[in-house]
């Protein structure tokens, strides 16, 4: 194999990995990054699926449960705040443990919160236990970090943005098809048996960490950079984009939790109802995401992230009419749109991050691979606490409509919340990446006589 691969304490490390070498590349190198690739989505995927468990599992917890709407909300909650926070540890378990060694503990604990929740999905089990196993799903939200991060390492710069589009769409695709299996599991058996859904993610968790064991590797040359780090955090720029970034993923993951509950309550449809529609949006907004990133490749990331986010509060405010007229085909056509933007902005924003920080190492008078070195660093030292950061997101979107549903007994005020959350995103991106001031050193022009359009590309 490409490398110096031997074993140590530990597991399987790889001690010289350079994918920017063509030779190391061809040879070999881009064989294994692509081996590792494949098993990280793999368990990246399942991660999804468990993190958004509870969005399926409150669909079989009838009126015998003794949990009434807000109560759903707020557990669905707990697996999207766990989720988020565990991201920024999980960033740095990559370089502290080793990619295939921390995905293989990743995986396998996922093992926790899907025994525990087989063991007390039954009516009678106190509404405490049921929001200490929901935060224990919020495990696998913290997945995506660390796969990104370790893959990020696997493969050059040319190739990165395919590398991770695909990383993060697969783990994404986590959410409808676990949604679908509780369709199928709904539609089969009924909406008293949870415990099929729950069979079946057992065995496959085991088959992920059992792979991940046998097929990946660990990068020795992998460190955590503390130094960017805290660079990153002192940036006002991964404030920014992690504000935006609450506005497409975690509208992305909010609505993936929340949406079945909605129509339950809403427009009261029977969880067989519910399921059937629930797995639409994040199915499509999943596939999408790559689009976001090839859209943002061609015209500039800045530009489609604000019109992405005019269209977003475009699809809002039907959203909020078809909710006020009680319309179910207007509320469902709106939020499926709603779903396939927050994609398409998943794309965009994630392409924006690194052009950023080129950007600003070209302002600050680097050139050539000195820039691009920089922006590597930063970015990469930024899109973990971006992740979480917006992540939060979708525990905003839950704890809005359970305010919302619990004072009002309908989701409108909330969806009028969200309208006005997209216009501010909107206006944000305009004024930072593409208002042109005076002078810019700020936007990351260069100094050679070709016009540059400044954060615009990004």
């Amino acid at each position: 194999m490409t490398g110096t691969t031997v074993a140590r304490e530990g597991g399987r490390w790889i001690e010289r990995w350079d994918p920017e070498d063509e030779h190391f590349w061809e040879s070999g190198g881009k064989k294994t990054a692509n081996r590792n690739l494949l098993f990280s989505v793999l368990s990246e995927h399942i991660g999804f699926s468990i993190w958004s468990l509870w969005s399926v599992m409150v669909l079989f917890m009838g009126p015998e449960y003794g949990i009434d709407p807000a109560g759903k909300f707020f557990l669905v909650s707990m697996a999207t705040l766990v989720g988020a926070l565990v991201r920024v540890p999980y960033t740095f378990a990559v370089a502290r443990f080793g990619g295939r060694n921390w995905t293989v503990f990743s995986a396998a604990m996922l093992l926790l919160p899907t025994i525990a929740a087989a063991v007390i999905m039954e009516p009678g089990t106190s509404y405490s236990t049921f929001l200490l196993v929901a935060a224990l799903t919020g495990l696998g939200g913290g997945n995506f970090a660390s796969s990104m991060t370790n893959i990020n390492a696997f493969f050059p710069l040319r190739q990165k943005g395919w590398a991770l589009g695909l990383n993060a769409g697969g783990g994404n695709i986590g959410v409808p098809v676990i949604q679908l299996i509780g369709l199928l599991v709904i539609g089969t058996a009924g909406a008293t048996h949870p415990r099929i859904l729950l069979a079946v993610y057992i065995p496959l968790i085991v088959v992920a960490a059992t792979l991940a064991a046998l097929r990946m590797d660990n990068l020795a040359p992998v460190k955590n950079d503390t130094g960017a780090a805290k660079e990153a955090v002192r940036d006002g720029h991964t404030w920014i984009m992690s504000f935006l970034y609450i506005g497409t993923f975690g509208s992305f993951i909010g609505y993936s939790f929340a949406f079945g509950l909605v129509l339950q309550n809403q427009f009261a449809r029977t969880p067989l109802q519910a399921a059937s529609i629930t797995f639409i949006g994040p199915l499509l907004g999943s596939l999408i995401r790559p689009v976001g990133g090839r859209l943002a490749d061609r015209f500039g990331g800045a530009r489609i992230t604000l019109w992405n986010f005019l269209a977003m509060a475009v699809a809002t405010l039907g959203v909020v009419i078809a909710s006020v007229q009680k319309s179910l085909p207007l509320f469902t056509t709106a939020f499926i749109v709603l779903f396939v933007l927050t994609g398409l902005g998943n794309g965009s924003t994630y392409k924006m991050i690194p052009g950023i920080y080129h950007a600003k190492a070209l302002a600050g008078g680097l050139t050539g691979e000195a820039a691009a070195a920089y922006g590597r660093r930063l970015s990469g030292a930024a899109m973990g606490l971006i992740g979480a950061v917006g992540a939060l997101g979708g525990l905003g979107i839950n704890l809005a409509l359970r305010q919302s549903f619990l004072t009002e007994h309908t989701g409108t005020p909330a969806f009028v919340s969200f309208l006005v959350f997209y216009g501010v995103c909107s206006a944000l991106t305009w004024a930072v990446y593409l208002r042109r001031p005076a002078t810019a050193p700020a936007a990351g022009k260069q100094t050679d006589p070709k016009p540059q359009p400044g954060y615009a590309e990004v």
